[in-house]
Order: C-alpha cells, then structure tokens, then sequence
C-alpha cells in the first residue's frame, strides 16, 4: 500500500508572527520557517505503518518555492521514502492547493492520502476535504486514531461531543489531528539519510492546474492590546468591580 502525504512549509509554531506596516500581510521575510505541525503528524503515521507492514511506500509532496525543500527533507529525515516538490513561487489558495494534490494523487495512484487537519499559518482545515471532494474519495477529518483492517480504514476523529469511529473503503483522505502521534526525534544519521533520498521537482506549470482563486487580502493587523489586569483581595471587591465597571452584576 503506497501512502501519499501532503505537508506544508509555514512560520515555526514557536516564532511570534508580526503584520506588515502597509498592512499586506504577515511578515515572515526573516522567521524560522518548519513543517506544519499537523502535517508532521501525518507523515508520522505514514512511516509507522510502513514500520508496521501495513505500507510498503511513503511519498511525500508539497507546493512551494525552492526552499521548501528543507521540509521535504524533513519528512524524508522521518522516514519518508521519496519527496515531491511542485515548484512554484504563488501563494496557493486551499483550493489550488487541493487541484494540485489532485494531480499528484492522481499521478502516484496512493491507496491513502494523508495531511494534517490544517495549517498553522491560515487554519483554513480545508484542504482534505476538498481534495476528498474532487477525487470522490472516502474522507475522515481530525483523526485521533487510524488502523488499517481488511483494506479499509477505521479512524477515530474527534468531534464537539467526544469521540467519533468510521470505516472507510480505501483509498481514501484522512486528516491529522495532534493526538494521532507523537513524531519522533530525528537523529543525525536519518538527517544525513535524507539527503541521498529522492526528491523530484515539478514545475506548477506541467500540471496544467488552474490556480487562480477569487479570494484576495484587504488587510492584516494585530489584534489591539488588552489592558493590563488588576489583582482583587476578596469576592466582594470581585462583585462590586462586576457591578461598577463591567456591568454585568
């Protein structure tokens, strides 16, 4: 069974992100870049099952400008068997996203897709289910669990009022959630491994996708700052400040 995996190159979740003062956009010409935190849970899963016999083939793919190399490596650092990169230096909407993950899909036959939930950078958490949507796959959302049983998958995903289990006919799209793993830490040997992997480059261009999107930025700003806070010595101040100030008393 070949796993294919779709990640993400966005701004390290540890790095504190600032708006543009033209108000453009975020400014990330010189923060830290990593994988997507979700995505990284998926390719995880994948090398697992792989780990477990289940898969035979891990292949990872993303869209990007050249640099997003260093992600790919990342995954393959994991234990990815070969890398995908469809070069290109647009800012790809979700649905771009998915056309593009439509062809690769479609070009490596995978009898399991899987990507993280949603990305840190827009947390759109869209992307699967229209890649789901235009191949008429099987999907299953925020997976906490999967395992794979007489060639189909049982995921476990989480929704508003707990836990939710379905059975799905392969292949299929299935997105990560944080709970689903914890990925390991990648040794030195496995990092200096990846290097000699294989990663195929792919201009945009040779896919023939339509990526142009009707979806365009008015402004981004940081939220307004809060007041400082005030420390009460008993429920009663507690009470008169709820009547007096917040008016909620």
């Amino acid at each position: 069974m070949k796993v294919l995996v779709g990640i993400k190159r966005v701004v390290d979740h540890n790095v504190r992100v600032r708006a543009k003062t033209d108000g453009s956009g975020a400014d990330i010409a010189s923060a830290k870049m990593s994988i997507n935190p979700f995505d990284e849970n998926a390719v995880e899963e994948a090398v697992r099952l792989k780990e477990a016999g289940v898969a035979t083939e891990v292949v990872v793919v993303t869209a990007g400008a050249a640099n997003a190399q260093d992600v790919l490596r990342h995954a393959l650092a994991l234990g990815a068997d070969r890398a995908i990169l469809v070069e290109t230096a647009e800012q790809l909407s979700s649905l771009a996203t998915a056309k593009v993950l439509r062809e690769i899909t479609k070009r490596e036959a995978p009898q399991l897709v899987l990507m993280g939930k949603q990305a840190i950078d827009d947390d759109a958490a869209e992307v699967g289910q229209m890649l789901a949507a235009l191949l008429n796959l099987s999907q299953a959302t925020f997976a906490s669990t999967i395992k794979i049983l007489d060639g189909k998958a049982v995921v476990t995903r989480e929704i508003d009022g707990g836990q939710e289990t379905l059975e799905l006919n392969l292949p299929a799209v299935i997105t990560a959630d944080l709970r689903l793993n914890e990925p390991r830490y990648i040794k030195l040997p496995n990092l200096m491994m990846a290097k000699k992997k294989p990663l195929e480059t792919i201009a945009l261009a040779d896919l023939d996708v339509n990526t142009a999107t009707k979806i365009s930025t008015i402004n981004v700003a940081e939220p307004p700052a809060r007041a400082a806070g005030k420390m009460l010595n008993s429920v009663e101040e507690l009470i008169e400040v709820l009547k007096a100030k917040a008016k909620v008393v």
